[in-house]
């Protein structure tokens, strides 16, 4: 029995032992499959964490960019209203002096400077803080990302305070800057406007594209000066001394200068403005509504410009606009502004 046995294995020797290596081959390929199947699922699964993290990180970092931004609003408000304080004028009219119309066009040219100027700020708040959260964000996601070598942080909170303060430029001699600009076109473009004249809200919004268009393309600077000096950091004034931690801010300060001045950080700026600006004659447009029974509907696309006021009206309608676009607490205006983030500006990561 075994010899037939072996004769038969004999015979088909090549059969078996290529069913064999069939056999074997499918086995071992089989192995390697799922070796590398777990491979590609362990990295997928690596990546999306890695992703889930970074995503949380920016969500995370875009809320601490609008608390900061409200937080920082009062302080902008208070800086802007004691540089150009209309409240004295207004005590000055209530007291009937012999000079009331060379107060009351004082007036005319501060409240209209001071709202646009709380616009331009405003805005520029919101961008600045943006790129300058999600810049100290990137380093602190690689401080704190698995597997980084080294126990040496990137960004101590020493230079997360230094880099951080270079914001009081605009909220000091950048802001000066500002109104000083501002100004100028408001009185080159209202300055010849007479107290009884009446405006509709299209004109008041013509007013205000003529006024945007001498700012910022009429001036020498670009938008960007008023938000950060650019001069060299006064640390790197100094020849020597200079430790790793002032060597980080400068570091910091020159990425901020470089993004502030590329294309997609003035679109963005210039998207924020649209909006603001967009915003403030939406809230003016409610002094400008029809009266009841009035025949003109106010959905009606002309209606803008059916309704006008004296301009001696809308010194106080804008006036008091500051108190609203300011505002620490959220409000639509806020809102608008903070929508205006984009990932080309915000997902910033060295």
């Amino acid at each position: 029995m075994f010899s037939s046995v072996w004769n038969f294995v004999k015979r088909h020797k090549r059969k078996f032992i290529f069913t064999g290596v069939v056999v074997g081959g499918v086995y071992f390929l089989g192995k390697y499959a799922q070796k590398k199947l777990r491979e590609i699922q362990e990295k997928e699964a690596t990546e999306y964490i890695a992703q889930a993290r970074r995503q949380f990180h920016f969500e995370s970092n875009q809320r601490t960019c609008n608390m900061t931004v409200l937080s920082m609003l009062p302080p902008l408000r208070e800086a802007i209203v004691n540089q150009l304080n209309s409240e004295s004028l207004t005590a000055l009219l209530k007291t009937k002096p012999a000079n009331k119309v060379e107060i009351w066009e004082d007036l005319k040219i501060i409240s209209f400077t001071r709202t646009i100027v709380a616009v331009y700020s405003t805005c520029m708040l919101v961008v600045l803080l943006r790129v300058q959260l999600n810049i100290i964000g990137g380093y602190l996601y690689l401080d704190n990302s698995v597997g980084k070598n080294g126990t040496t942080a990137l960004a101590p909170p020493d230079v997360q305070q230094q880099y951080l303060s270079s914001i009081q430029h605009l909220l000091g001699d950048g802001l000066t800057e500002l109104m000083m600009v501002v100004k100028k076109a408001v009185q080159s473009s209202l300055g010849g406007v007479s107290l009884k004249q009446s405006l509709s809200l299209l004109e008041v919004e013509q007013q205000l594209s003529w006024i945007r268009a001498e700012v910022e393309a009429g001036s020498e600077r670009p938008l960007s000066w008023y938000m950060l000096a650019d001069d060299e950091n006064a640390l790197a004034d100094q020849a020597c001394g200079l430790t790793g931690n002032d060597l980080m801010t400068i570091k910091l300060l020159n990425e901020t200068r470089d993004m502030l001045d590329s294309p997609d950080f003035t679109t963005v700026l210039s998207t924020c403005l649209d909006r603001g600006f967009s915003r403030l004659l939406d809230n003016l447009a409610e002094f400008f509504r029809p009266p009841p029974g009035d025949s003109a509907p106010s959905s009606a696309p002309d209606s803008l410009s059916v309704v006008s006021l004296p301009l001696a009206k809308i010194i106080p309608i804008i006036n008091g606009q500051i108190n609203t676009i300011c505002s620490e607490t959220p409000s639509h205006f806020g809102a608008v502004l903070f929508s205006c983030g984009n990932p080309r500006i915000t997902l910033v990561f060295p």
